[in-house]
């Protein structure tokens, strides 16, 4: 007899929630890391945002064998594997600090890149799967990231306060916050090991005769293709907004010459109120459609990236920052550095929303998609380059206007580009 128990999924989504926050920590680093080596290395904008671009650059590489891995091995196996690389590629920063190399650095940045794409590759489909896709899917992808946003909270002001004044910034001093991450990859490998996950999209063993060769793929979806380049831009918008910041607010020649650990607390407050913006997205996402979440953050982001752009730095305003010891505080900062921090309300469901639309009605195409769309996350290593270069020959301030040109296509996206064409395409 076939039992009709229905399965409690509870401890494997709570497993996807802490890896959320994995990726998060560790892709973070290299925001606070690039102030670290501009100072050590001399380092222009251009080359400190070298470390994201090695960090997601690794997603052009992985993104299809990730997928492929998931296909084929499982969420199981893929984890474990991804947090054995990952506890590898922030072992290699950890030593450049020692051996005072950039490039190992930058190799460093790179396999954790691998890591990180392959951790996304399982958390983003298993939630969207377990949630029953749908408004409860994007309700537990919001709920997912609200973790990922926590510690992308932790990770800038924790480094900031570790470098302290502009004469001890040195990739020692992140050491803590290295050792930090190597712990948490260790002890999620050690629970993720003990604990059954659900492999519902695992291809079991065939025969060659029982083989058929598909026809179609996740590219034949035209609204999967859009959403696969929306996720490159969303990446790049999420990590240029608090990472250009950060170098504007730090330079003393181009830019404000605010103590590091200042400035981590007001990018902190970015990712806080990323947060903020992810909590409340999962109790309205069983609420509002992706669709109208995504038209509405991307209008706002719109608006608030315009007015930075436009006002002067002279307008200042008393911000609360969310501080290193975890309480608030103000900081004098220009009005347009805190509509830069504001994004963080916007960008903060863009990857929920645009992950469900882009993946609603594919079917047995999902895991596929999945891995296609990390490849395209590797727009967080280039969008940022993007920017740091537009930086370097105008200012910071007229760089917003690659993020300005970004958020258009999201909202393109959200009203146009994520509508379903190809609902003729058998999915079963």
């Amino acid at each position: 007899m076939i039992s009709t128990k229905k399965q409690n999924y509870t401890l494997p989504i709570a497993m996807m929630f802490a890896l959320f926050f994995m990726i998060a920590f560790v892709t973070g680093l290299p925001s606070p890391m690039g102030v670290i080596v501009a100072k050590q290395f001399g380092a222009s904008s251009f080359q400190s945002q070298l470390g994201f671009f090695a960090n997601f650059i690794a997603y052009a590489f992985m993104g299809i064998p990730a997928g492929l891995m998931l296909k084929r091995y499982g969420y199981k196996v893929t984890a474990l594997a991804a947090v054995m690389v990952g506890f590898i590629g922030v072992g290699i920063q950890y030593l450049s600090g020692s051996v005072e190399s950039f490039t190992v650095y930058l190799i460093g940045a790179f396999v954790s890149g691998f890591s990180m794409c392959m951790l996304n590759t399982v958390v983003n489909p298993m939630l969207n799967t377990l949630g029953g896709e749908g408004k409860k899917g994007n309700q537990l992808l919001q709920f997912g990231s609200s973790l990922n946003s926590v510690a992308a909270t932790i990770t800038p002001v924790l480094v900031g306060y570790l470098m302290g004044d502009i004469a001890g910034r040195t990739i020692e001093k992140a050491n803590p916050a290295l050792f930090i991450a190597m712990g948490i990859f260790a002890l999620v490998f050690v629970v993720l090991l003990l604990v059954r996950i659900p492999e519902p999209h695992m291809v079991k063993k065939v025969d060659a005769a029982q083989k058929v060769k598909d026809s179609h793929s996740p590219l034949s979806f035209r609204h999967f293709k859009l959403g696969a380049i929306a996720i490159f831009i969303y990446v790049g918008i999420e990590v240029g907004i608090p990472s250009t910041l950060n170098l504007f607010m730090t330079d003393p020649a181009k830019g404000m010459g605010i103590d590091a650990t200042i400035a981590g607390t007001v990018v902190g407050t970015y990712w806080f109120l990323m947060l903020i913006g992810r909590l409340t997205g999962g109790f309205l996402g069983s609420k509002f459609t992706s669709k109208t979440m995504l038209t509405f953050v991307s209008s706002l982001g719109i608006l608030f990236i315009l007015l930075a752009i436009l006002l002067p730095v002279s307008i200042t305003v008393d911000m609360p920052v969310f501080r290193s010891d975890l309480s608030f505080g103000l900081v004098n900062v220009p009005f347009s550095i805190m509509l830069f921090v504001l994004c963080g309300l916007c960008t903060s469901i863009m990857w929920g929303g645009v992950f469900n639309l882009a993946v609603e009605g594919l079917g047995k195409y999902t895991t596929a998609a999945s891995g296609l769309f990390m490849v395209m996350v590797c727009g967080g290593g280039i969008i940022p380059l993007i920017q740091g270069y537009a930086a370097d020959v105008t200012s910071y301030m007229a760089s917003y206007w690659v993020m300005f040109i970004c958020l258009v296509y999201m909202l393109f996206y959200a009203l146009i580009g994520s509508k379903n064409v190809n609902k003729d395409i058998p999915v079963a």
